[in-house]
């Protein structure tokens, strides 16, 4: 599925949209495949099966299901991924001059900001949006939303050090879980570690790896949930793809 936006739908009067029509421009399938998808059960409204041809629905407000992924609400909103390169920091302007990601969507028209924040020394993925009330949600650590790390370190390191990490490990300021944990290469004088985790606190994985003695050399964000850097060369973006916002509005329960 595709971005979409409210510019180019032929809403009636009271403000709605055959339901197969908005399927359709949305990139779901072709009309008649939308259709089919209907009549055989596989479209939700507001969590009940629409299978009536013709039913109309607000493109703004209705949450919409196509086998079981939702379709996020037409919005003139904009969700984008960055690939932070080293160097930048995550803040829109710098009283100090340094780079910043503003400069890095200076062409765009809309007022942005970032969802959570990257390490000015830390490269990768980071949203940016100029929906507020998704940005905090997603920023948020009672959603639990995964973030992938993958982790150049000094050192050979072994799966039973991973290990500890997934078993837990406190550091000053409180406990810290990670999910999952992983060795990608190992060496005798450096290392690389993938790891999962939904905290966000500040320079949380350098601070990991530091504690169990594994100092880290370079780190990247590889992915934010269903969102992932992969494609995206370094000072890059793209817009979300519906499958990826959908997913995300679903963790965060918008």
């Amino acid at each position: 599925m595709n971005d979409i936006h409210s510019s180019g739908l032929e809403i009636d009067d009271d403000g709605l949209i055959r339901l197969q029509k908005l399927l359709a421009m949305s990139n779901v399938a072709s009309r008649r495949k939308c259709e089919e998808l209907m009549l055989e059960g596989l479209v939700e409204v507001d969590g009940e099966v629409v299978t009536r041809l013709g039913t109309k629905v607000d493109p703004r407000t209705a949450v919409i299901r196509v086998n079981g992924k939702r379709l996020p609400p037409v919005s003139e909103k904009v969700y984008l991924a960055v690939n932070k390169p080293r160097g930048v920091v995550s803040t829109m302007s710098d009283p100090e001059g340094r780079r910043t990601l503003q400069d890095l969507v200076a062409d765009r028209p809309e007022r942005l900001f970032h969802v959570g924040r990257l390490d000015t020394d830390t490269a990768g993925l980071i949203i940016l949006t100029n929906d507020g009330d998704f940005a905090q949600r997603l920023a948020h650590p009672s959603y639990e939303v995964d973030k992938t790390y993958v982790a150049e370190v000094e050192g050979e390191i072994y799966r039973r050090t991973l290990k500890q990490l997934v078993e837990g490990v406190t550091l000053d300021d409180g406990p810290v879980t990670v999910s999952n944990a992983r060795i990608i290469e190992a060496g005798k004088s450096k290392s690389i570690v993938e790891l999962v985790i939904h905290e966000g606190r500040n320079r949380i994985v350098r601070r990991l790896m530091e504690h169990i003695g594994y100092p880290v050399r370079r780190l990247t964000r590889t992915q934010i949930g269903p969102v992932v850097l992969r494609g995206l060369l370094s000072g890059e973006m793209r817009d979300l793809t519906l499958d990826e916002l959908g997913e995300l509005l679903d963790n965060t329960q918008l």
